[in-house]
């Protein structure tokens, strides 16, 4: 028997409902559900009574978010934890809960409203909401900056393994984590190359948060606080990630004019960006590149936009390397 062909007008409706997902997913996080299952299955009944929850609203709530393979009920009516349940555990090996969290609250939410303002006059979305930049959004409010970081420190340690694993770091000399928030990639290429050492470069109430420190090795590593679009320290390689996606044209052809000006000799400059190919096929640097629009002057880019990039800040792109994930690293030298 065949399954009757997709109606296009309720496909469009259900994605016009999508947004109840990501609302389901922050309440089952906020609950806490997920770290009650990591015992084994139980009813919604006795759930509620653990998570603080009314028994009918929490089942609803899970039935809905196991039609998308976050938790299984079963024929008696107890939900277990799935593999995409079971990354909402704050103590889970990957977890995305601090994404999950900062991704879905109020104020990355809110300017989503604006979308059509956004594309209509060229302007992020985030400034029409709450009359400033998304960034001097989180200066003046430290508690939100603490969820982003949190979150975006959480949302980059999924990709770091892999980004590691597909490049041939240098095995000596100086790189440069330029806008490396907590540092969880440096630290990880530092101990992938015991002869390195490592520059971790940021805002100081980011570095604040560091991770450097799991090293061991304090004579291997520093941490700097500065403005990337003033100057970054000297250094043989210098590493970007998910920091040009946030800045115009301009303000990118500023921060990589500064590393170039700070490269050693035959030194390498290493953004690691969602590269978005041609064609129709969904990629996640497409919707991260909504999330760019909604929140941010910057925006993902395709490979011809890096190389013309890097080209206006004096450097040549060498090669764009693929990882096992979303994100690829894009390679660049000074140019002659």
């Amino acid at each position: 028997m065949t399954n009757p062909p997709a109606d296009p007008a309720e496909e469009v409706l259900a994605e016009a409902m999508g947004h109840l997902y990501p609302a389901a997913l922050r309440a089952a996080a906020l609950l806490g559900v997920a770290e009650q299952l990591a015992d084994g299955p139980r009813d919604p009944a006795d759930l509620a009574g653990a998570v603080g929850a009314n028994a009918p609203y929490l089942r609803r709530l899970l039935r809905f978010l196991a039609t998308r393979g976050v938790f299984r009920e079963d024929e008696d009516g107890r939900f277990h934890l799935t593999p995409r349940a079971d990354v909402l555990r704050a103590d889970a090996p990957r977890t995305v809960k601090p994404s999950v969290l900062a991704i879905t609250s109020e104020f990355i939410w809110l300017p989503t409203t604006h979308v059509v303002e956004a594309v209509r006059h060229g302007r992020p979305a985030f400034d029409r909401r709450f009359g400033h930049p998304f960034f001097d959004h989180l200066a003046a409010h430290p508690a939100e900056a603490a969820l982003f970081n949190e979150g975006m420190a959480n949302f980059s340690a999924t990709e770091d393994e892999r980004i590691t694993a597909a490049y041939d770091f240098p095995g000596s000399g100086v790189v440069v984590d330029v806008g490396g928030g907590y540092g969880a990639l440096l630290l990880g290429v530092l101990r992938a190359r015991p002869g390195l050492r490592g520059v971790l470069f940021d805002q100081e109430a980011v570095l604040a948060g560091h991770v450097l420190g799991r090293l061991g090795e304090d004579d291997r590593w520093e941490v700097v606080a500065g403005d990337f679009f003033e100057s970054v320290p000297e250094g043989d390689l210098h590493l970007l990630k998910n920091v040009l996606h946030d800045w115009s044209d301009e303000q990118c052809v500023r921060v990589l004019g500064n590393c170039r000006r700070a490269l050693r000799p035959g030194g390498r400059v290493l953004a690691v960006e969602a590269v978005i190919p041609p064609g129709n096929d969904p990629h996640f640097g497409k919707l991260l590149d909504m999330s760019m629009l909604v929140l941010l002057t910057g925006h993902e880019r395709t490979e011809p936009e890096f190389r013309e990039l890097f080209d206006r800040a004096g450097l040549r792109v060498t090669r764009v390397v693929p990882t096992a994930g979303a994100l690829s690293l894009v390679e660049a030298e000074v140019a002659d």
